[in-house]
């Protein structure tokens, strides 16, 4: 089966384009295909209840976070996410377990002949297969991340239960748009008939987009920070501790939350949201001590990684893959609430991304190990070292992310800290 699965990965690794490998050549503008490969395969997205969440930052914590809370009320629970970091696996998973590899390799080879006939993507393949997967192990529900945007992703032709959008920041402008208006469109493409749609945060530069759209459809829109009000009790570098009103009533105080970052906040208060408005739809009670343990616990039952991830202590290693502009704003407000007497930053970037805003927000008092992830689109080391240098940042390149990883470590002491940032492949590479 090793074999055979490996087999398997190559073949759709090779032969379908892979947007976080190949770039925006790998972006289909429609549904065409996806719709087309889910009929084929008679419809398995039709199967089981879904909650849809999009956004440009934190809809993958907020994934996570909603999954576990539905599993710890007792659903089977699907999750689909993208992309991954270290095992393919990671996209799709029941209980926070990743799909069987037989699946994989037993789906691929029965819709082959379809894959030759239609000439899917990469991501086109793995929403189908999570889909199907999910209907054969029959799933209660199941959390689906958007992709890339939100109207023309393939996610998009599931007819969810709920909707959640996250906070919209600048991120894939050259498919998106390059206005925060124009890209909360294209988030707001999953907004459905008469399905509730919960927006994460009230940014007022894009509400009326999110009001206008969900107008337009007569979907039901809920603003989670107007409902939800949070405050930051403790916070230490690995987990948060927040109380949480409903309204002006106590919902949850002392919720420790195994994450650190204070962006995790927001994507709390939008899980809660997001989770009782799916129980009331379904008129089922929520069990506040399960919603307690379903938070306090998600990166165990969900198999949670890549944000704010401590690798070890002593020197401190932390990886998070925040690349655009507000991800690592977080990051880099959260580092700033410590005192560390070196702070090593690993960086690596994709070619088709403008770094210069981000190089330019970067500490220049931090020493830089700049990489390139082992994949087509990575920008050369030497280049991102050059662009570095004229935002007067500092550093030596190295040709991967582990050997800037061990050089890092190596010359760090016990209190410095060590930060890897920027692709998702250099985080993966790194964990």
């Amino acid at each position: 089966m090793d074999s055979q699965y490996a087999a398997t990965l190559d073949y759709i690794y090779s032969k379908l384009p892979m947007f976080h490998r190949v770039g925006s050549s790998a972006y289909k503008k429609d549904l065409t295909n996806i719709t087309k490969l889910c009929t084929a395969l008679d419809n398995p997205q039709d199967s089981f209840e879904a909650i849809h969440i999009g956004g440009t930052n934190g809809k993958g914590s907020t994934s996570h976070m909603v999954a576990s809370l539905l599993q710890t009320h007792g659903f089977k629970t699907g999750l689909y996410v993208s992309p991954h970091y270290k095992d393919f696996r990671e996209r799709i998973k029941i209980a926070g377990q990743y799909i069987d590899r037989k699946f994989i390799v037993k789906f691929i080879q029965d819709i082959k002949p379809l894959i030759e006939e239609i000439q899917p993507s990469f991501f086109e393949i793995t929403v189908a297969m999570a889909f199907s997967y999910f209907r054969e192990k029959k799933v209660d529900i199941a959390v689906i991340e958007v992709g890339l945007g939100g109207r023309l992703d393939s996610t998009n032709i599931l007819m969810p239960k709920t909707i959640a959008i996250t906070q919209i920041s600048f991120d894939h402008q050259a498919m998106l748009g390059n206005t925060l208006e124009l890209i909360a469109a294209e988030k707001a493409g999953i907004i459905k008939p008469n399905v509730p749609c919960i927006i994460g945060e009230t940014q007022e530069e894009v509400a009326h987009v999110f009001r206008q759209k969900a107008a337009s459809v007569n979907a039901p829109i809920l603003f989670a920070d107007r409902l939800f009000s949070s405050k930051i009790i403790r916070e230490n570098i690995d987990s948060l501790c927040v109380s949480i009103n409903k309204g002006n009533k106590p919902y949850l105080s002392n919720l420790n939350i195994p994450c650190a970052g204070s962006f995790q906040e927001k994507n709390t208060v939008t899980a809660i949201h997001t989770f009782e408005t799916f129980m009331e739809n379904c008129q089922m009670k929520v069990d506040i001590s399960r919603v307690k343990f379903g938070l306090e616990n998600f990166p165990k039952l969900t198999n949670f990684i890549g944000r704010w991830q401590v690798l070890q202590h002593k020197p401190l290693v932390i990886a998070d893959s925040a690349h655009n502009i507000a991800g690592i704003s977080m990051v880099l407000n959260q580092i700033n609430k410590y005192h560390f007497p070196h702070i090593k930053i690993i960086l690596g970037f994709v070619n088709d991304k403008d770094v210069t805003n981000v190089l330019e927000m970067l500490p220049k008092n931090a020493q830089y190990f700049f990489v390139n992830a082992n994949i087509p689109r990575a920008l050369p080391s030497s280049e991102l070292k050059s662009l570095a240098s004229y935002h007067g940042l500092k550093g030596k390149s190295y040709t991967s992310a582990k050997r800037g990883k061990i050089a890092a470590i190596r010359s760090a002491k016990e209190n410095d800290l060590i930060l890897i940032l920027g692709s998702i492949f250099v985080v993966g590479e790194c964990l």
